[in-house]
């Protein structure tokens, strides 16, 4: 009698923890994704009966509201004025298919919620209301990349490098958020599925280039490895590379690889100050094969690779460097690694970090949209607060490296951009080989400015571009607008007046 009494103590402390587990776990674990879901009656009353609280841009546009639709039964839908500009940031609210982007990231507070007492009036009787999300995001930057652009597919990323605002992230394909609001569901399913169908270059309107999809970041990623060398092998950077067309590389086997050739084959050489402005492929292979592969993996990680950025969009993913044991016996992936290729992959919002932590100081911030989150009165109900995602490398060297930027701009691969002289840039071109069968390249380009006193860094990409096409001559003049458009408006000028050769 007494075991059987044991027996069933035991089982009823069994079931009452995995009880208390069930609750644990929907109420903490999955206490997001309920929050946010579509099926969630609060949700779908509040999105239906009750307006959400605006969206705002840096200097107060409006780019996302609540506007009454005169039907008794869904009084209320989503506005987006700017349209497909800013959906990739902004997002979407529809009442069949939840929200997505800043609407999905800041849900709680755009809600009609129940607001704090402030008094025993309102403890008695709470108040309910939403709030105002304003963001980093400067609606006349966001339009000179959009321009700049012109309607290929591709990203831009600009971002303050002393803060981590996201001053500007634009994407091709894009949508027009406008018809998933629609009080017509047949207008939300035919534009949901629309949005969710690739494009000829196999990327859906509804998903983010800059942040949901990675490239071979091509010869961008010889920062990273300069980096490497700085901290890890510093006597490297004075060791010189004999002029070669070519490095030739023994793989797994030891059968012959196709060497690693110099873009355009030409010859080059000598030591990193040569080699980074000339953007020098088999230098820096040879250079990445006797950093070693420990080095230079622990250095993209120091920079973000292998981990999310903490920025506040729901979908972001992570960039891909392999781990030291991928290059075990495999000399080649290493050499083809160090020069950001094959196994390589990165996002443009990566790109753009890379570029700003070393803009920074070596000092790698936070990426955020946030600015500010305000109440219904006005009172400030939460303020960002900037913070170091990453510190990669130190202040003497990001000077070393900055240097060596604004010489691939002085006399490098990127002289032929034309930036202007007195706006500082200093950038590094990349021209990604995708290995398919029609030979196509991603062109990138990195850049900050001015270089002196940065006060913006970017990221282009332009991916399968045609195989005679280049970083410098396809990304450049996207940067070049991007970087002219920034420092006009960091100056209070309208970005449309300190230059000619952009789209207007």
């Amino acid at each position: 009698m007494k075991g059987r009494i044991t027996a069933l103590s035991v089982i009823i402390v069994l079931l009452f923890g995995l009880v208390l587990g069930q609750a644990w776990f929907i109420q903490v674990h999955r206490a997001s994704a309920l929050n946010h879901s579509t099926r969630n009656p609060t949700n779908l009353l509040a999105g239906r009966l009750y307006p959400r609280g605006e969206i705002l841009s840096v200097n107060g546009t409006v780019l996302a509201r609540s506007i009454p639709t005169g039907d008794a039964s869904s009084p209320w839908r989503r506005s987006y004025p700017l349209g497909a500009l800013t959906s990739d940031v902004v997002g979407y609210s529809s009442v069949k298919y939840g929200t997505g982007g800043i609407e999905y990231e800041y849900d709680g507070n755009l809600i009609t919620h129940t607001q704090p007492a402030r008094s025993i009036s309102e403890l008695i009787a709470p108040t309910r209301a939403n709030d105002t999300v304003q963001l980093t995001l400067s609606v006349p930057l966001q339009q000179v990349a959009a321009r700049a652009l012109a309607g290929r597919d591709g990203a831009v990323v600009a971002i303050d490098p002393r803060n981590g605002a996201v001053l500007a992230m634009y994407s091709n394909p894009t949508y027009n958020p406008a018809p998933l609001t629609s009080t017509n569901y047949g207008i939300q399913t035919a534009a949901w599925n629309k949005y969710n169908t690739n494009d000829p270059l196999h990327f859906p309107p509804l998903g983010s280039v800059a942040t949901q999809e990675t490239f071979p970041p091509g010869s961008t990623s010889k920062v990273l490895t300069t980096a490497a060398i700085y901290r890890y092998f510093p006597g490297l950077a004075n060791v010189p590379f004999p002029s070669t067309t070519c490095l030739n590389l023994v793989p797994f086997g030891g059968s012959p690889l196709h060497p690693l050739c110099n873009s355009g084959l030409t010859p080059c050489g000598g030591t990193i100050q040569y080699m980074l402005p000339a953007s020098c492929d088999p230098g820096y292979g040879w250079l990445g094969i006797h950093l070693g592969a420990q080095d230079l993996t622990n250095e993209a990680r120091q920079f973000g690779y292998n981990a999310i950025p903490p920025l506040d969009l729901p979908g972001v993913v992570p960039s891909y460097f392999p781990p030291p044991g991928f290059f075990v016996g495999n000399l080649p992936g290493l050499a083809y690694s160090a020069i950001g290729q094959q196994n390589v992959r990165a996002t443009a919002l990566q790109d753009a970090l890379i570029a700003a932590a070393v803009a920074n100081g070596g000092k790698e911030m936070a990426p955020h949209f946030l600015s500010l989150i305000t109440d219904q009165n006005g009172g400030v109900v939460e303020r960002y607060r900037p913070y170091m995602w990453r510190h990669p490398i130190g202040p003497s060297m990001a000077a070393m490296i900055t240097t060596l930027m604004k010489a691939v701009v002085t006399g490098g691969t990127a002289s032929q951009v034309g930036f202007l002289s007195q706006d500082d840039v200093a950038a590094k071109t990349g021209t990604a080989q995708t290995g398919d069968a029609q030979n196509h390249i991603d062109a990138w380009m990195i850049a900050f400015a001015p270089a002196s006193n940065p006060a913006i860094a970017v990221a282009v990409v332009l991916p399968q571009q045609a195989f005679n096409a280049w970083g410098a001559t396809t990304a450049g003049p996207v940067m070049k607008c991007v970087i002219e458009g920034a420092l006009a408006l960091d100056a209070k000028q309208p970005p449309s007046g300190t230059y000619t050769t952009c789209p207007r």
